[in-house]
């Protein structure tokens, strides 16, 4: 039995492989799955529901244990996802530019498959707080979870101004949003201090930093290894330099209770790590290329970019779930009580396989808004093709009858 599972696996996989055209390049969709998947791990490793009486609220693990700071390093992967969404960006929209296709006509293709999934999550989740309240939940309990579950949003946001905006970004060098960063936290931490207001400028300035370097890499400034040394020893260094003497938090997402949040809104200090980010990701993509040649790789790689709406926006919707189901057997260590001690990271980590079980429970209820209903008298289609229109790198389903 276990290897007719495998079999088929391998065959399934072969398919997918022998289904994507040669001239795709799989570094960028690998890219795009390890930033999705970062990011979804990162918040499940630092944010804890904590049950204090009969209310939940946030805590993170970093605040208690501020010596964690390097998994923020390892796992807040947005930069990347902004320097792939650039450049798939940029590059479909030149390419649909070429085959006649108006602006309208694109950027209705490119924010459709972004912004399907969201009216799910809203749907669900008004339902959700309103019978919460109705069943005398507390109103912060409800405010924190509706807050959890809707804290992905602000991200597509930024990311469909930007993409919008992808016309006029086609030419933009990355050093002048990056000066903006500079001067934004010139105002607000130094020179006798700025208005706290001023920071959100950097919530595009910041983002089209990576997404504008996204920009140069279709242009071909990116394609030697130099680049790629450059933005990660000289983001690395910066990054350095601002937390060591600049004052600049250690952690890379924010901390309850921190006075300053490299991420909400980004820092400079955020930035120069992005920078440092795509560095390391232009340096990857040989080995990327050569490793998504075989076909599991691959399949699980196309598999994650298939869903990637779906798995970001409910990820926290699956730990919260987790967590409401929990609360029936107790205070669960890992999962209700404060992340203080290395017991809490432990239990936490045990707890991952659930959360990734949930998280399938969803994805499995949710992803036809992504992908769109399965037509009436079709047979699904036992060949998942990944495929792409000239240059535009976007992975899409097709499912034949």
């Amino acid at each position: 039995m276990r290897h007719r599972v495998r079999q088929g696996i391998r065959q399934g996989a072969d398919r997918v492989d022998a289904a994507t055209p040669a001239e795709r390049d799989r570094a960028v969709d690998a890219l795009r799955a390890f930033a999705i998947l970062g990011v979804v791990l990162g918040h499940w490793l630092v944010t804890a529901l904590v049950a204090d009486g009969g209310a939940l609220h946030t805590a993170s693990p970093l605040r208690d244990m501020p010596w964690l700071a390097p998994i923020s390093w390892v796992f807040q992967t947005l930069a990347v996802f902004f320097l792939v969404g650039g450049h798939v960006a940029t590059r479909g929209y030149t390419s649909a530019r070429a085959r006649g296709t108006t602006y309208r006509q694109w950027l209705t293709a490119r924010l459709s498959r972004l912004f399907k999934p969201v009216a799910a999550l809203l749907a669900l989740w008004t339902v959700a707080a309103g019978a919460l309240l109705l069943t005398g939940a507390e109103v912060a309990t409800v405010h924190t979870l509706v807050k959890l579950a809707l804290s992905p949003l602000w991200f597509l946001l930024v990311f469909a101004a930007l993409t919008a905006a992808t016309p006029l970004l086609l030419r933009l060098h990355p050093l002048w949003p990056l000066t903006v960063v500079l001067y934004v936290d010139l105002f607000r931490f130094g020179l006798g201090g700025g208005p706290s207001w001023l920071g959100w400028v950097n919530l595009a300035a910041g983002w089209l930093v990576p997404f504008t370097l996204g920009a140069a890499w279709t242009r071909g400034e990116l394609e030697g290894r130099r680049a790629g040394w450059v933005l990660l020893v000289g983001g690395a260094v910066a990054t350095a330099l601002l937390v060591a003497f600049a004052g600049y938090p250690a952690s890379m997402v924010g901390v309850p209770g921190a006075g300053v949040s490299n991420l909400n809104p980004p820092t400079l200090a955020a930035v120069t790590f992005g920078l440092a980010q795509c560095g390391l990701a232009l340096l990857l993509r040989d080995r990327l290329r050569g490793a998504m040649r075989r076909p599991l790789a691959w399949a699980a790689v196309a598999l994650v970019n298939l869903s990637a709406m779906t798995i970001f926006l409910w990820h926290q919707t699956a730990l919260m779930a987790t967590t409401a189901t929990g609360l029936l057997a107790g205070r669960l260590p890992g999962l209700h009580t404060r992340p203080d001690g290395l017991d809490w990271v432990v239990a936490r980590l045990a707890w991952l396989p659930v959360l990734a079980l949930a998280l399938a429970v969803c994805w499995a209820a949710f992803r036809h808004y992504e992908h769109g209903p399965r037509r009436a008298g079709k047979r699904p289609s036992r060949v998942i093709r990944v495929h792409r229109g000239p240059r535009t790198g976007d992975t899409e389903a097709v499912r034949g009858a």
